[in-house]
């Protein structure tokens, strides 16, 4: 079979643009203003999550966009950043602050800078070692515990916002926000309760009744005008701090701060990469090129590396600025560039505007955009399907919550590593017996019983002897007890390796065989633990008169296995096989000796002699 053609991902810059044709360049400009409405607003809001000056959230729909566009395979994604990402730079920076006392404006904006630029080099190192695969075994369960502890948080965070209270806090976890969220009903400022409660009934309303209107820019526009018209700045509603006009500056990371943000920048790096290729595959046409992760790990890593020296929140795609471009038909990456020449003009035209913000109407914003990350759908999805799931997605969040999302992000990799590993930790072998078809699968497997056979292999108590007459019409492996055929359902890993050998001597023991055929085609690739556990397994048969065959082996794994002594002698024995037929003989060779041929040739050419029920062969390894 030929080799797949390479992802078109791979083929160069700009790949979204290869067949691109000129008449759907209007169409991606206006799907680039759409989501650019909904991108500005929304980023400039994730800012003040990660309790960083709004102008921070503007930019990073400058360069991260444009990186994107010239390296990622999605053609409708968006690539500013999102709610969880921010969320967890609240987290980073002000751990930072504790413990290295960069509390001050500079020193904060440099740490965001190094964590961003750290964030970039770990999604790029990912991408050289092809570790996008392995980064996706983050289990459903896992993320679904993840956001909702991160929408449960931010939007706690909110209320000091949507009250109008002075206090504020963000980073600090959800348990202390939530007082913060309690001690800010005691200083409730009406005019601002009234502007949230109008800006969250517009974006619901907006969203719901006209999900093609970009509901943030309305309601952000809404919010300007009241405070530079209504006069609600003079009845107590405060307003973002002064936006400088302006593209951002060249921002050095500060090596000193690498150390402390490590953590940080690993699970930020992790979620990113998830959140980009989860909404990327979400938004995808069927016609499109499937997305190639190790492809994303590229275009998100370089997203992050280059902007994190303008200081920008670290790049991921977020859900509903990339559903708004989709919606729009957005049919190439020239809708990201598009969406950050619209970002640059207003940091250098609408600044000024947009220094009349009320801060309550992009806390409305951001409480609509996170609640919906708190989907009690997906948990109860997950009981459909393994109670085990649910209770992971459970933990992660409490986790997340009482300890803190870098803590809730740790704890929910963990957990999909004790889930990946539980999968793996199965027997990987299955019995065949000959049908009409050939090989196939054997229904039924072989059971265990007392009596201890010839060849000195004891057996478990209260099961059928598996030796006696099974009548003329059993078609299952055990018409022939001498002779066991075995096929391997998947890979041998050093985590399933031990389990398969444990129930390969079981079968044996089950079957009182004294010829085992392994047909080991679904092994494509061999570890040097895998190859010790088959000695091992070789050795125990042999010490109990029975034989061990292989069969199916890979070409291109032979130069592997030779590199085992034991694999070399298998081979000199005559014991490596082309076909399960090919030694279908020489397993019924020791049977006793009135019923066979003394001197009868086996597969490998050597005489087998006429050895009794309790000798082993004379080929069997010492």
């Amino acid at each position: 079979m030929a080799a797949p053609a390479p992802p078109r991902a791979l083929r160069g810059l700009f790949p979204t643009l290869h067949g691109y044709r000129i008449a759907s360049l209007r169409t991606d400009v206006l799907a680039g203003l759409t989501a650019g409405a909904v991108v500005v607003p929304q980023a400039m809001a994730y800012a003040t999550i990660a309790d960083l000056p709004v102008q921070y959230g503007l930019y990073t729909c400058m360069l991260p966009m444009v990186v994107y566009a010239a390296l990622g395979g999605s053609r409708a994604l968006s690539m500013s950043t999102t709610s969880t990402i921010a969320t967890l730079v609240a987290t980073s920076l002000v751990g930072l602050s504790t413990v290295s006392g960069g509390g001050d404006s500079e020193a904060r904006i440099r740490a965001l800078a190094t964590l961003t630029v750290l964030v970039g080099v770990m999604l790029l190192v990912a991408r050289v070692l092809r570790l996008g695969s392995l980064v996706q075994n983050i289990s459903h369960a896992t993320l679904t515990g993840i956001k909702a502890s991160v929408g449960l948080t931010v939007a706690v965070g909110q209320v000091p916002k949507l009250l109008g209270a002075r206090e504020t806090l963000h980073g600090h976890g959800f348990v202390p926000e939530l007082r913060a969220a309690f001690r800010a009903f005691s200083d409730v400022n009406g005019t601002t309760v009234l502007l949230s409660v109008v800006s969250l009934a517009a974006l619901v309303l907006v969203s719901r009744v006209w999900p093609r209107l970009p509901a943030p820019l309305i309601v952000v526009t809404g919010g300007i005008l009241a405070a530079t018209f209504g006069g609600i700045t003079d009845r107590g509603v405060s307003l973002v701090s002064p936006i400088p006009a302006g593209l951002p500056t060249i921002v050095l990371p500060r090596l000193g701060d690498v150390p402390h943000l490590l953590p940080a920048a690993a699970a930020i790096a992790i979620m990113a990469f998830l959140e980009s290729v989860a909404v990327a595959r979400e938004v995808r046409n069927r016609k499109d090129p499937r997305i190639d992760p190790d492809q994303e790990l590229l275009a998100v890593g370089a997203a992050s590396l280059v902007g994190g020296f303008t200081a920008v929140i670290p790049a991921a795609g977020g859900f509903s600025q990339s559903a708004v471009a989709q919606r729009a038909g957005a049919r190439s990456q020239v809708v990201s560039v598009v969406t950050a020449l619209l970002a640059v003009l207003v940091a250098i035209f609408l600044a000024p505007v947009l220094d009349h913000m009320p801060e309550a109407t992009l806390g409305a914003v951001v409480l609509v955009a996170t609640l919906g990350l708190v989907d009690v759908r997906e948990f109860r999805a997950l009981t459909r399907f393994d109670m085990s799931e649910l209770w992971i997605a459970v933990a992660t969040t409490l986790v997340g919550l009482l300890s803190g999302l870098l803590a809730g992000v740790a704890a929910g990799v963990l957990m999909t590593l004790f889930i990946v590993l539980r999968d793996l930790d199965r027997p990987q072998v299955e019995v065949l017996r000959h049908g009409p078809g050939g090989w196939e699968p054997s229904p039924d497997e072989p059971l265990q019983h007392d009596a201890p056979t010839a060849g000195g292999i004891s057996h478990a108590a209260g099961t059928t002897d598996p030796t006696s007459d099974p009548g003329p019409t059993d078609t299952s492996p055990l018409s022939d007890s001498s002779l066991l055929v075995l096929r391997l359902r998947g890979m041998l890993y050093t985590a399933n390796v031990r389990p398969t050998v444990e129930r390969t001597a079981q079968l044996v023991r089950a079957a009182s065989a004294r010829t085992v055929v392994l047909e080991v085609s679904a092994m494509d690739w061999v570890s040097s633990t895998v190859v010790d556990e088959l000695e091992d397994l070789d050795d125990e048969l042999a010490e109990n008169g029975c034989r061990l065959f292989l069969t199916g082996v890979a070409p291109a794994l032979e130069p592997r296995l030779r590199a085992s002594d034991w694999f070399r002698e298998l081979e000199a024995q005559g014991r490596v096989v082309s076909t399960i037929d090919a030694v279908e003989v020489a397993g019924r060779a020791p049977h006793p000796p009135e019923t066979t041929t003394p001197g009868r040739a086996t597969s490998s050419g050597a005489d087998v002699p006429p050895d009794g029920p309790g000798t082993p062969s004379a080929s069997a390894p010492s």
